[in-house]
Formats: C-alpha cells, structure tokens, sequence
C-alpha cells in the first residue's frame, strides 16, 4: 500500500522523468520529480521524502554524491539506484542504496523496490 510520503525521482531525461512520474502517480504514490541533485536539495523535498528513485549519472552532482550528502546531513532515504551505464564499479558503488536497477527495467521491480523501501520504514 502505498506510503503518504512523497516519492522523490532525481532524474535528468526529460521524458524519462515523466514517464517515472506517471508510472509512480498510477501506482498511488505521491511523486515529486527534479531533474537534478541540486534541485531536489534546495526543494523542500528531503525531509518528507519516503523513498528516492535516483539517477546515478547525472548532470551536475552525481547520484551516489547526492546519497551521501544526505547521509552526511542526516538525512538518509532510501535509494533505489537506476542507470543506463552499468559497470561492475557503478554496481558495487550502488550497495549502498536499497535497489540497483539497469535501464531499462520492469516497471514491477521499480514498484517491488520502493514497497521494500516503505516496508523497511516502517519497521
């Protein structure tokens, strides 16, 4: 069931980012979409954020950059990585989030990693 808590996708395509928005919104959830790291820090967004579908690749502050800052700041949420550029490197850098997904992925795995990651809140 989804949470009442936004899901937030830190994404730099455009339409991609649209597409996740639809995906995520039909599924029940609340979604806030930015198309960068820097963006979603000077949101409100990171205090209320649930779950956080991120980029790797992005921009301007990389995704994992992104991640740690958070943590640094007290602030972790839990990541559901998503990537174009997969590299043994990228993989075992992306351990440190909740879900590592390869694009294109099955919008069920998405769903699957984000009800984990609320699941996981809960507890």
């Amino acid at each position: 069931m989804p949470d009442t808590l936004t899901i937030g996708v830190v994404e730099d395509d455009a339409s991609f980012r649209r597409a996740l928005g639809r995906l995520l919104s039909a599924a029940g959830y609340s979604v806030a979409a930015f198309a960068s790291a820097e963006e979603f820090l000077a949101s409100e967004s990171p205090g209320a954020t649930a779950c956080l579908v991120l980029d790797i690749h992005l921009g301007g502050m990389s995704g994992f950059d992104l991640q740690q800052r958070l943590a640094t700041a007290g602030v972790p949420i839990p990541t559901v990585f998503i990537t174009a550029h997969d590299d043994p490197v990228t993989r075992e850098r992306a351990r440190s989030g909740l879900a590592y997904l390869q694009k294109p992925f099955r919008e069920d795995a998405l769903i699957g990693a984000i009800q984990q990651a609320l699941e996981n809140r809960r507890a």
